[in-house]
């Protein structure tokens, strides 16, 4: 839909209403709404307004609560230190972690190990945001079997001379990892770019991929070698389909968040995909006023639509909806990670978040789970608040949809915790596991610089049930900090 044709269609609509009304302003102000109203999906699914309220009624329930954990048990993960520039041992925080998988998304072996990549820096610097790997025998499961090899990239890994964005990196961000058929390792992740507008740069974000090139040494340890094929692969197109970051700039609307990160990668019928979090682009709906009026974000009946828009412009996150433009993007791309296809999204959500994180996808029983992070601190919905904590799943006969909520309105994790609490956690990530129906879901615990002794460590894993349309968390079935398997 095209909202240039629209808003000239509804202010012709609103002039001759008025003028056949001649009543009073009050009266003729309610037309006005009535004939802004319209019902576009844009051949996308929605996270709807009806479904976060209605998921809010599930909060409590222990089928999606996040198991308790014992804090007294709580670990920072041994090996996660590295050396300052005086030669001083700093510890880390370790936060979004990722396993090496195979195309199907289970756990790939390597040479006998178990892989992880993850975001890690030193806790008295919010910038110091970089890849590291970690890796343990297969069979190994306490949280003191972690190793860490260091930072896959070097600092001068970025000035690769043909790449007009890596040269630009001033953080890694989240992304996901595949383990050939050729045997190799390949990372895909999110380049940040500073957040500098007088040089032309808003912290943009970019797709970027790079072979991770490993051996081993003696006594039981990998090392990463170096990388290669390192370049970028995506950072928005023209912006109809995912918002670019220089429209994200020239629009300037202050409660604005933009997004196009945490590249997951998949497999579907010998053809490459990822997917990732993004906003939607000027041709799917987009942001603005005019999207608080379209009836395809609020689901369920007309009348639930028009009491929800009516209390939504009145309300004081109007605002925050009006920007609300987030989005699960897909491309695929070449055998050789390059572009191949921008694809519409597989999942909006308009007036609802700006910001749905960490896409994770993955094929079972003939259907597509797709699982996304997500903060009440960042949605519009009334009665959802700062502390609550999600993870969002959905499920399509199809790798492009239509996706229809899991549990009837999208919800399969809550924590409703104090962010101060060691055993806080976020980016929750579904691990299938073969010839399973419970998934191992990981997660990161402790924020970030909240406390001198307790970094941001591997959080316990636990297991999830998934059948058809539901899923559950399986009773008693926490398993070590970091734990990726449910068979070690």
């Amino acid at each position: 839909m095209n909202f240039n044709k629209l808003t000239k269609k509804a202010a012709v609509l609103t002039l001759s209403t008025a003028i056949l009304l001649g009543g009073s302003g009050s009266q003729t102000f309610a037309k006005q709404k009535d004939t802004l109203d319209y019902k576009e999906t844009y051949d996308t699914s929605q996270i709807t307004r009806s479904d976060m309220h209605n998921m809010i009624d599930q909060n409590g329930d222990a089928k999606y609560t996040v198991p308790e954990f014992d804090a007294s048990t709580i670990k920072n993960i041994p090996s996660a230190i590295k050396k300052d520039e005086s030669g001083n041992l700093i510890d880390l925080d370790v936060w979004d972690t990722w396993p090496l998988q195979n195309a199907d998304g289970t756990v790939a072996e390597y040479n006998g190990y178990h892989i992880v990549f993850g975001l890690a820096g030193d806790p008295k610097d919010a910038n110091d945001t970089f890849i590291y790997m970690f890796y343990k025998k297969v069979g190994e499961t306490s949280i003191d079997a972690w190793k860490n090899a260091g930072r896959v990239f070097d600092d001068n890994d970025k000035n690769q001379p043909d790449d007009p964005y890596l040269k630009h990196q001033a953080e890694e961000w989240s992304g996901s990892a595949t383990f050939t058929s050729d045997g190799e390792v390949r990372l895909f992740y999110t380049n940040r770019e500073p957040y500098t507008p007088d040089s032309g740069h808003y912290g943009k974000q970019t797709l970027t991929t790079a072979q991770v090139n490993l051996s081993e040494l003696d006594a039981g340890k990998l090392q990463v070698d170096g990388v290669e094929d390192y370049k970028s692969i995506y950072e928005g197109g023209d912006g109809t389909i995912y918002q670019t970051v220089d429209k994200f700039a020239a629009d300037g609307a202050s409660d604005d968040n933009h997004t196009l990160r945490d590249p997951h990668y998949i497999e579907e019928n010998g053809r490459k995909y990822l997917v990732f979090e993004a906003n939607t682009g000027t041709e799917y709906g987009y942001q603005g006023e005019e999207s608080l009026y379209n009836q395809a974000y609020y689901g369920k009946s007309n009348k639930f639509f028009q009491d929800e828009k009516n209390k939504l412009l009145q309300s004081p996150k109007k605002d925050l909806a009006t920007v609300a433009n987030g989005a699960i993007g897909i491309i695929e791309i070449n055998d050789d990670y390059t572009l191949k296809n921008e694809m519409k999204p597989l999942i909006v959500s308009n007036t609802v978040t700006d910001e749905i994180e960490r896409p994770n996808i993955f094929k079972k029983d003939g259907k597509w789970y797709l699982f996304t992070s997500a903060r009440g601190s960042k949605m519009t919905i009334d009665g959802l608040d700062d502390e609550d904590i999600y993870m969002l799943g959905y499920v399509s006969n199809s790798l492009t949809g239509e996706y229809k909520p899991l549990n009837k309105t999208g919800i399969v994790l809550h924590q409703d915790l104090d962010p101060n609490d060691i055993t806080w956690s976020y980016a929750h990530y579904a691990i299938p596991q073969t010839e399973s129906d419970n998934v191992v879901i990981t997660s990161y615990m402790t924020n970030r610089g909240y406390f001198e002794d307790h970094k941001s460590t591997f959080a316990p894993s636990f297991s999830l049930n998934i059948k058809g349309g539901k899923t559950s968390v399986v009773e008693d079935s926490i398993l070590e900090q970091g734990q990726i398997t449910n068979n070690e």
